[in-house]
C-alpha cells in the first residue's frame, strides 16, 4: 500500500513579529503523522523542503504527496522531484484542510470566473440522474469502461451511505465526441458538477485546483427544477455524485465515469 501525504506550505504572518514566516504542514490522511516547521520568506526554496520531508519521514519516505494549494505547488514538487516522490495535485486533501480549519488558517482559494467549455467537445445531449448506492459499486465497478474514476474514500460503504440512497448524476451523451470529451474531462481532474442558479442557469464543472468550467446553460423550469433537486439529493448523499459520459442511451457502451464529492 502507498505511503500517501498531504501537505501544505504557504506564507504566514509572523505573531510576534512582522517578518512573514513560510509554514510546511504534512499529515497523513488520519492525522496520526501530523509534521510543521517555519522559515523565513527569504529563505523559503525547494531544498529546505525537500530537507524537511527527509526529516519529518526518517527511513520511510511517502509514495505521494497530495498538495491542494497552487501556491504551494511548485516547490514541493520540486522538492518531490529531488526525492524521488510523487507530488499530486489534487482538491481531497480532507485530513490537511480540518488541520489548516483548527488552526484558524483560510483554506478558501481564489477561483477564476467559470470558462465554457470547448465547443469542439459538446456531447449531444445531457440530462440529470440517480443511481442507488449499490448500484455505483455493482454497476459500473465491473463494467469495462475506458476511463474511470471511483476513489475508495468515495464508494457509498466508506461514505455510511445506505445502499437504497439515490445517488445523484449527471449523464452527457457525447456521440461521436465521446471519447474526446472524456479524455480532455480526465486531463482536467473533475472534482465536483455543480448547479448555479442565474441568468441562464448552468452546471459548473470544478477541476484541477481552482478550475471551473460551464458544462450547460438551461432557462427551461423545468430543467430548473430537475437541478434544484439534484443538489438537495447530493445534501442528502453527503456531497457523492457522479459524472457519466457514454456515446449514447444505448446502455450498451460507457467512455468515462466519474464519483465526485
Amino acid at each position: 500500500m502507498s505511503l500517501i501525504w498531504q501537505a501544505d506550505f504557504y506564507r504566514r504572518q509572523g505573531l510576534d513579529t512582522a517578518q512573514v514566516l513560510w509554514e510546511l504542514l504534512m499529515c497523513d490522511s488520519t492525522r496520526n503523522f501530523e509534521y510543521s516547521a517555519t522559515i523565513p520568506q527569504s529563505q523559503a526554496n525547494s531544498t529546505w523542503v525537500a530537507a524537511q520531508i527527509q526529516l519529518a519521514a526518517g527511513n520511510l519516505l511517502p509514495d505521494v504527496i497530495q498538495v491542494f494549494r497552487p501556491q504551494s505547488l511548485s516547490l514541493i514538487a520540486a522538492a518531490g522531484r529531488s526525492l524521488g516522490i510523487t507530488v499530486e495535485p489534487t482538491r481531497h486533501t480532507w485530513a490537511l484542510k480540518q488541520w489548516l480549519q483548527e488552526k484558524q488558517y483560510p483554506i478558501t482559494l481564489d477561483q477564476p470566473p467559470p470558462t465554457p467549455m470547448p465547443e469542439a467537445l459538446w456531447g449531444e445531449q445531457w440530462r440529470f440522474a440517480t443511481l442507488s448506492a449499490s448500484d455505483i459499486t455493482e454497476v459500473f465497478s465491473d463494467r469495462p469502461i475506458p476511463i474511470i474514476e471511483m476513489p475508495e474514500f468515495l464508494l457509498p460503504i466508506n461514505l455510511g451511505l445506505a445502499s437504497t440512497l439515490p445517488i445523484p448524476g449527471v449523464v452527457i451523451y457525447g456521440g461521436r465526441q465521446s471519447m474526446r470529451l472524456a479524455r480532455w474531462l480526465q486531463a482536467e481532474r473533475p472534482f465536483a458538477l455543480n448547479y448555479i442558479g442565474g441568468t441562464p442557469d448552468g452546471l459548473v464543472l470544478e477541476a484541477g485546483l481552482v478550475d471551473r468550467w460551464i458544462i450547460a446553460t438551461f432557462t427551461d423550469q423545468q430543467v430548473k427544477a430537475a437541478a434544484q433537486m439534484y443538489e438537495q439529493r447530493k445534501q442528502q448523499s453527503r456531497g457523492l455524485h457522479f459524472l457519466l459520459v457514454q456515446p449514447d442511451d444505448s446502455g450498451m457502451t460507457y467512455s468515462g465515469f466519474w464519483l465526485l464529492n
